[in-house]
């Protein structure tokens, strides 16, 4: 897709949003549902950041859309998921640094995910192979006989670094561009945690949880997301228990089953496991008026990606201690290192900016109203 093309998709997509929140402003039945409602009734008119903002606070669980007596088929086709959705994918890409690698993630969300883990792995299988350590004698799970642990750290610790860099960079971005303070941002920080935490606007517009493919609403989309973000914060929360161990205590990997690093990861991955899978299985389900093309190859990209991150983990824990623990770890490494280096520019830099979105509201619900929005 040519920069012009994706340039005027973009407007037309904020211009959408604009126009879907100018009728909701007018009619505000769904007012109690969400955070976005709240949002956008203290606004009079919709700037490109407001409509940034208010697509990173909605967490598109489709309540408000079979609420709306001016949805489709009423000639207003008033669709909030659908229309947030887009800009959404568009801020993923407008605060994305260096923005090119952003445009690109769009484009070819799953076909880059896909090819960046299989590529990666096969980096890893290569430099295994000469030195007979890709199927070898056991070697008692020593992950280090194959790669030394020096050479692992500083090729993620670079990777995973300049992940975070780009997603600061990112964030930064996105929060001066709101024009955003600090006032009561103690408070407010700690509201914006618990609603992370529990994810409470996955609850729907009354707490029953999502709609899917129909207006029945279920609460499966906020126990799979739960299960995919615990897995992931296990499993980092393995990795730095292991590092604590090694650099602290002395400690050496491999580490016993029973051990800290290992449970933590093992849950961590099951959690991995099912949160995708489930997922993915809803979004297939869902209704069509709730699905944002633009956003799906993302999704579909990050998907993959975290599941099998889990699936090779969890392999690798399993053949550890077998001739097949270098061939294994050489796949799980090219997976991992993919996710890594994508998590600036897919799906998993929602949490961050959905965040940010969440400490906006709260510091903004806080103030008292500047103007009165028309009724």
């Amino acid at each position: 897709m040519s920069t012009i093309a994706l340039n005027a998709l973009i407007a037309e997509a904020e211009d959408e949003a604009r126009r879907v929140m100018t009728i909701c402003n007018a009619c505000r039945y769904c007012e109690g549902y969400c955070a976005v409602f709240p949002a956008m009734a203290r606004r009079l008119t919709f700037s490109d950041a407001d409509l940034h903002y208010l697509a990173n606070l909605c967490h598109h669980c489709g309540a408000c859309l079979h609420a709306c007596q001016y949805a489709p088929p009423h000639e207003f086709a008033v669709n909030v998921p659908q229309s947030l959705a887009a800009v959404r994918v568009n801020t993923y890409t407008e605060f994305a640094w260096p923005k090119r690698f952003g445009l690109l993630y769009r484009q070819q969300g799953l076909a880059l995910a896909l090819s960046l883990a299989l590529g990666l792995a096969l980096m890893f299988l290569l430099a295994a192979w000469p030195g007979g350590k890709l199927w070898h004698a056991p070697l008692a799970g020593n992950f280090y006989a194959v790669f030394p642990h020096g050479l692992l750290v500083a090729v993620f610790g670079s990777v995973f670094g300049f992940a975070l860099l780009a997603m600061l960079i990112g964030g930064v971005r996105f929060w001066r561009a709101q024009g955003s303070d600090a006032v009561q941002i103690g408070p407010a920080a700690k509201d914006a945690a618990h609603d992370i935490a529990t994810l409470k606007h996955l609850g729907g517009g009354h707490g029953e949880g999502c709609a899917s493919e129909d207006d029945r609403a279920s609460l499966a989309r906020r126990h799979f997301h739960q299960a995919t973000m615990w897995g992931f914060a296990l499993c980092f929360a393995a990795t730095s228990v292991a590092t604590l161990y090694h650099y602290v205590f002395g400690w050496k990997a491999p580490y016993a089953l029973t051990s800290l690093p290992v449970i933590l990861g093992t849950l961590g991955g099951i959690g991995l496991l099912v949160g995708p899978a489930g997922l993915w299985w809803l979004g297939k389900k869902r209704h069509p008026l709730h699905q944002a093309p633009s956003q799906q190859t993302m999704d579909a990209g990050l998907l993959a990606l975290l599941f099998a991150t889990s699936a090779t983990g969890l392999a690798l824990l399993a053949l550890r201690d077998t001739s097949a623990m270098g061939l294994l770890l050489s796949i799980h490494l090219g997976v991992v290192m993919a996710l890594f280096a994508t998590m600036p520019y897919g799906k998993m830099v929602h949490g961050m900016y959905r965040g940010l979105a969440l400490l906006k509201w709260h510091i903004e619900r806080r103030k008292p109203l500047a103007h009165a929005a028309p009724e």
